[in-house]
């Protein structure tokens, strides 16, 4: 999923891209509003998030520019002003969703995917994540769409980082898996592998899918090999 941060303060900007890209989205940046336009048409990105105060082209101008191409893509207006008025003629405008500053970082990526779920639902199909569609790993059904599994009624968020881990783990089931080999799938080929980054990512993702992270039964540790899902 490609998410397009158009932002003119430099360290809100930069820390929006350091902490999604933490999280596995592919992230391109503009520092105005003419920039952001640009990187919509090069790039064709499936979320935008806007700062709404810009120079040369506002967040709102953005928005109408962006809604005459193309209606359906998610847009969040991330912007200091906080008026009701403002955020009326954020959505009027055509915007999915709107975030006043100060907002934590982790609240922009909940909302992102949710207006990313939104549209998947109302567009019936699995967009992005690589063309993954639903696939079963253990007793977890992954929903690469939605960015999220199931287990039983039991939602269970993603990251698309986690879903790229987890299908390689489910095609490979049996066969141990070195470092390198999760590296790829997760981070990409153009990152040089970092151990204590891969082993940090499956501690926390097994807190979240595992029943007993302590003793895993999904992603187990093959020592001095790497991991295996038996």
């Amino acid at each position: 999923m490609i998410v397009l941060i158009a932002e003119d303060d430099i360290y809100t900007r930069e820390g929006l891209v350091d902490i999604l890209e933490s999280e596995g989205f592919k992230v391109i940046a503009a520092k105005n509003g003419r920039e952001a336009i640009e990187l919509f048409k090069s790039e064709s990105p499936d979320c935008i998030c806007l700062d709404i105060m810009m120079p040369e082209i506002n967040g709102y101008d953005v928005c109408k520019a962006i809604r005459k191409e193309d209606l359906q893509v998610p847009v969040i207006f991330l912007s200091a002003k906080s008026e009701e008025i403002d955020k009326v003629l954020g959505l009027e405008l055509g915007a999915d969703d709107y975030i006043s500053k100060p907002f934590g970082v982790r609240e922009v990526i909940a909302r992102i995917r949710a207006v990313t779920r939104r549209l998947n639902y109302l567009k019936g199909n699995s967009s992005d994540q690589n063309e993954i569609t639903k696939f079963n790993i253990s007793d977890l059904i992954i929903l690469p769409s939605e960015l999220k599994a199931l287990r039983g009624n039991l939602e269970i968020e993603l990251s698309p980082r986690d879903i790229r881990i987890l299908k390689l783990f489910s095609e490979n089931q049996g066969k141990v898996l070195d470092r390198d080999n999760i590296y790829d799938a997760g981070w990409g080929v153009s990152h040089m592998p970092n151990s204590r980054t891969l082993d940090q990512h499956i501690s926390q993702l097994r807190k979240r899918i595992e029943e007993n992270p302590g003793q895993p039964e999904i992603i187990c540790t093959v020592h001095n090999a790497g991991y295996r899902y038996i």
